[in-house]
């Protein structure tokens, strides 16, 4: 699908969404959550839309009160990807993943019935650390494909530019960069660590694998001294075990 029928698409998928939500009502409910505040939660009448993804988000939507803004935000980051394939800043690429990533999590939470504020912080941070690791993991795939990630301010940072990369870099000035983002993408993960104390027993094992697998990619990239060029990082089938072993291990923990 071209850019300009995937943008086409995007907007029909944004009118539905807004069309279902419009048909909404509104009744104030207590949170299952314990010691949560009452909060709004949302009664949806039957969409007017006969697409099968939008029966279902009715009724989804409604009994988990899904907020339509973190559905919006999932649709604009999509958006974007057709759009922005260069970031000047650090902040500009968060505001990606507050778009793209971090409304997934939210959305896990409210269906876990364990969503407040300070879950939504804790779940942003592992989200977009995860992203961040994406990232960093497909610098070169990514290049391919006509984007780059790779912040421009950082780039400077290191004495690089876009021309570096078309040469193909393997230098030390980019394995110093790639260091320096892979180290802050595990900021990210590591900051959301607790929330896997406050969610609910069946969401702990999924939030342990989130984390330990954004940092099973970061351990990847560092095992190969950082550089992401010449092979893509990848996390190991024996790894990828061990991880679901003691995330299960743990989950009563």
């Amino acid at each position: 699908v071209g850019d300009e029928e995937s943008l086409r698409l995007l907007d029909w998928w944004e009118s539905q969404v807004i069309q279902l939500y419009a048909a909404s009502d509104f009744s104030l409910t207590r949170s299952v959550s314990e010691g949560a505040a009452a909060s709004p939660s949302l009664t949806l009448r039957v969409s007017s839309s006969s697409h099968p993804v939008f029966v279902a988000l009715a009724d989804t939507a409604g009994d988990f009160s899904l907020p339509r803004e973190l559905l919006l935000d999932l649709l604009s980051a999509f958006r974007q990807d057709r759009t922005k394939i260069r970031y000047a800043t650090f902040e500009e690429l968060l505001d990606y993943c507050r778009r793209s990533a971090n409304p997934v999590g939210r959305l896990v939470l409210h269906m876990g019935r364990c969503h407040n504020e300070e879950t939504f912080r804790l779940s942003d941070s592992i989200c977009t650390g995860l992203q961040l690791a994406n990232f960093w993991q497909d610098v070169k795939r990514d290049w391919d494909k006509g984007r780059i990630y790779l912040p421009r301010e950082d780039l400077e940072r290191f004495g690089l530019d876009e021309q570096c990369l078309s040469r193909q870099p393997a230098d030390e000035q980019f394995q110093a960069l790639v260091k320096f983002e892979v180290e802050r993408a595990e900021e990210f993960l590591l900051a959301g660590g607790p929330l896997v104390k406050l969610v609910s027993s069946q969401l702990r094992v999924s939030v342990r694998l989130f984390i330990d697998g954004g940092l099973a990619i970061l351990a990847a990239i560092r095992r190969q001294g950082y550089d992401v060029w010449f092979r893509r990082p990848v996390v190991s089938k024996w790894t990828k075990l061990s991880l679901v072993v003691r995330a299960y291990l743990g989950r009563t923990s």
